[in-house]
């Protein structure tokens, strides 16, 4: 088959699996049908043949409430039938079931004057765009005519459904009642697109709702696109509201009808809400531009942090430093490294400080930065796109210090991170940045901070537990490296050696050196475990 052919093959074959043509994809509406006895249906295919179409609808649910609603009130055919007069009048159609189970009052038979059918439709559209005083001021009416009757069974019929009618109101009503004629936009935008979401509100009600989307073509500034899309929205209407609700003035001055910005009360109420609504548009909009790469959390989490220390180029390799000493003594420097904002523990390293003496944190961050990134250099490895190193100005200027001595400052991006107010600290700036507390970018800031220190703490404990059991046990005279080496290693800690029995000592040692060893560790100064 040739494809110049003027039907396109997808909507001439319908494939069975082609989700673009199902109904869902489009807006539902609820039509009211140009014919004789017009019933009253939902449909998401709009026909020009005079019939009315009242929406769209945002929520097909919404659509179909609305419909049970109106079945409950007013009973209407739903068969196709040709009900003209003349052949209603011939006898040639018969009632259904749907008459037998009052859901419609025969119009098939006569059983319903054309006149009493047409008053029915007319109270169905008051509802459909909530004029629903007009409509329980005539249900109320024909309650009072049928109690004047003494029909009270009709009569209490007509009361539930004022019931109905008023419990179906006050769940759709969201703004002030007497709001009665309101059209109300909402704008966001990005470079090159604006999102404008249309309320249209009828007795406190809204009772239609459109999204627009509009390109920039010569760079127009927003007021040029908002005026455009209330005259299209204008023009599509059959009744312009009186009042239009706009975010900011614009350059148009328009009879009869009147333009507000609001900015307190139940009118600022629906200028938010048409807002969210833009901008919710907006978002999903560039969720759809987006990569898969750019849909996961991680990258999302680095464009935060990009965006927050204000980095040249996103952060997907980042470096985090602390140090852990107690008053000195085996003194450590912890590295962790996180990659597309997840900690890669392969790559973490422990810094034995070697030029140090005492507790001098500044001294000690100045060696290990010169050593990480001197060794990495040198192996030719990758260097991260941000270093952070746990402490004030006094550490971050003893990283910097390292980082020049090694050419390498201006090339990575370094920040500090001080404890107290969790504030942010660059080279070259006096005063701190203070991040959002609830930002993704400091929570993962203080995520690596942490893991700094709980992988520093831990090798720092594991150093001091060796040194405080080399120092016991190379003092008692006659044990040497070896038999430390040896002890250490199936013992595991002195506590555990002053446990075993002599036998079990005598085994390893031969008797004479057990012996030297439990009376040495019984002489010695209790040790605790570290």
């Amino acid at each position: 088959m040739p494809f110049c052919s003027k039907t396109p093959l997808i909507k001439k074959y319908q494939p069975r699996y082609n989700v673009m043509l199902k109904d869902d994809k489009t807006y539902p509406f609820i039509c009211i049908k140009k014919e004789a006895f017009p019933r009253v249906f939902f449909t998401r295919k709009v026909i020009k043949d005079g019939s009315e179409y009242l929406g769209p609808y945002t929520s097909t649910y919404t659509a179909r409430l609305i419909l049970d609603l109106l079945k409950n009130i007013f009973p209407l055919r739903t068969c196709t039938l040709d009900l003209q007069a003349k052949k209603i009048e011939a006898g040639k159609y018969k009632v259904c079931l749907e008459y037998h189970i009052k859901n419609c009052l025969g119009p098939c038979q006569a059983l319903q004057s054309s006149a009493q059918y047409d008053e029915n439709i007319q109270q169905i559209r008051h509802i459909l765009k909530s004029n629903f005083n007009t409509v329980k001021n005539f249900l109320r009416a024909e309650m009072n005519h049928c109690a004047e009757k003494m029909e009270f069974e009709k009569a209490e019929e007509f009361r539930q459904k004022i019931e109905l009618l008023t419990d179906f109101e006050s769940k759709s009503t969201i703004v002030n009642p007497k709001m009665t004629d309101i059209d109300v936009y909402g704008y966001s935008e990005t470079d090159t697109t604006a999102f404008i979401n249309y309320l249209k509100i009828v007795n406190g009600t809204i009772v239609k709702t459109r999204a627009m989307e509009l390109k920039r073509v010569l760079e127009e500034p927003r007021e040029e696109l908002l005026l455009r899309a209330i005259t299209e929205q204008s023009l599509a209407e059959e009744s312009p509201a009186a009042e239009i609700i706009v975010p900011f003035a614009i350059a148009a001055e328009w009879e009869h009808i009147r333009l507000t910005i609001p900015q307190i009360g139940d009118k600022k109420k629906l200028l938010d809400l048409a807002y969210k609504n833009a901008l919710y548009m907006r978002e999903e909009r560039v969720k759809q531009n987006m990569s898969p790469e750019e849909k996961k959390p991680s990258f999302r989490i680095m464009k935060t942090l990009k965006e927050d220390l204000k980095l040249k180029e996103m952060p997907r390799h980042i470096e985090c430093f602390d140090n852990s000493n107690i008053q000195g003594t085996n003194p450590v420097s912890a590295c962790v490294v996180f990659r597309d904002a997840r900690p890669s523990k392969k790559d973490y390293r422990i810094f034995n400080v070697k030029t140090v003496e005492g507790p001098d944190d500044f001294a000690t961050m100045e060696e290990v930065i010169y050593r990480r990134y001197k060794r990495m250099t040198e192996e030719g490895q990758p260097l991260p796109q941000l270093i952070i190193v746990d402490g004030g100005k006094g550490q971050l200027s003893s990283a910097v210090n390292s980082l020049q001595k090694l050419n390498l400052y201006g090339q990575i991006p370094i920040v500090g991170i001080a404890k107290r107010l969790e504030e942010i600290y660059y080279p070259e700036d006096s005063l701190p940045l203070y991040i959002n507390k609830k930002s993704e970018s400091l929570r993962l800031i203080q995520q690596m901070r942490d893991e700094a220190h709980r992988f520093g703490i831990t090798h720092h404990r594991q150093r001091r537990s060796k040194s405080a059991t080399q120092s016991e046990l190379l003092q008692i005279k006659g044990v040497g490296e070896k038999t430390f080496e040896m002890l250490l290693k199936k013992y595991k800690s002195v506590k555990k050696l002053k446990a075993a029995s002599l036998e079990q000592l005598t085994e390893d040692l031969g008797p004479a050196k057990a012996k030297l060893v439990l009376d040495g560790l019984a002489a010695a100064a209790p040790s605790g475990e570290h």
